[in-house]
């Protein structure tokens, strides 16, 4: 455990030194890679920026009438509390469609069980998608399955859909898709092919669209194996 522990630190401060910033708000140094700029880091980072660095298990949701976020905070501790931590098997760069992430490097049914936990235990604090935030995940090129997964869940990549990713970039044009893995594979030399532990849920809050992403609160993952 110990060595997960510390390469998780190492990830966090290699990940926000990258990105620029920190969801706590602390002050972060902004990292420069050999050959770049940090303007041109910043370029290819704008919205994972906002996001800052995390893993998403239930994506974004506006609350439903009658609910807080002290609700959604009281449930997310009770779940964590009584769930155990799990692993990310040996970290590795991707790309996923035309943006750069930190992914599970091997099939990670623990990971995937614990989102699809938090997924459905949770669903009741979601405000329905509207019409026009259904129309903007383009259900018509979505499979029938993520169709129905939007239609239920809001989102069209949950459950059996869903794939676990730390956000390092955002789209990244074709001639520049080598460069920039290159330097996300030296970036995080130290933390790749090894496992980390996933030991907190964290609950973010967007205090108004478009506006960065920011921890409200933390809940370890207590349960017993």
């Amino acid at each position: 455990m110990g060595n997960t522990d510390a390469t998780g630190m190492l990830l966090r401060e290699r990940a926000e030194s990258w990105l620029g910033r920190s969801v706590t708000g602390r002050a972060t140094p902004r990292g420069v890679p050999a050959g770049w700029t940090r303007t041109a880091v910043d370029r290819i980072t704008h919205d994972a920026r906002r996001y800052g660095f995390h893993g998403t298990l239930k994506p974004p949701f506006r609350l439903a009438p009658g609910r807080t976020i002290a609700d959604v905070a009281t449930a997310t501790a009770r779940l964590a509390a009584s769930t155990a931590r799990v692993t990310i098997p040996r970290l590795t760069i991707s790309r996923i469609s035309r943006f750069y992430a930190l992914t599970p490097g091997e099939d990670a049914p623990a990971l995937n069980a614990l989102a699809a936990s938090v997924v459905t235990e949770l669903d009741h604090f979601r405000a329905p998608a509207t019409p026009e935030e259904l129309a903007r995940r383009k259900p018509h090129t979505l499979t029938e399955r993520q169709r129905t997964l939007l239609t239920e869940l809001g989102y069209p990549y949950v459950l059996d859909e869903f794939r676990f990713h730390l956000t390092l970039t955002d789209r990244v044009p074709d001639d520049r898709q080598d460069q920039v893995e290159q330097t996300l594979r030296y970036w995080f030399r130290d933390c790749l092919d090894r496992d980390v532990t996933l030991g907190a849920l964290a609950l973010f809050v967007e205090t108004e669209p478009g506006a960065p992403f920011r921890i409200h609160s933390l809940h370890p993952l207590e349960g017993s194996r």
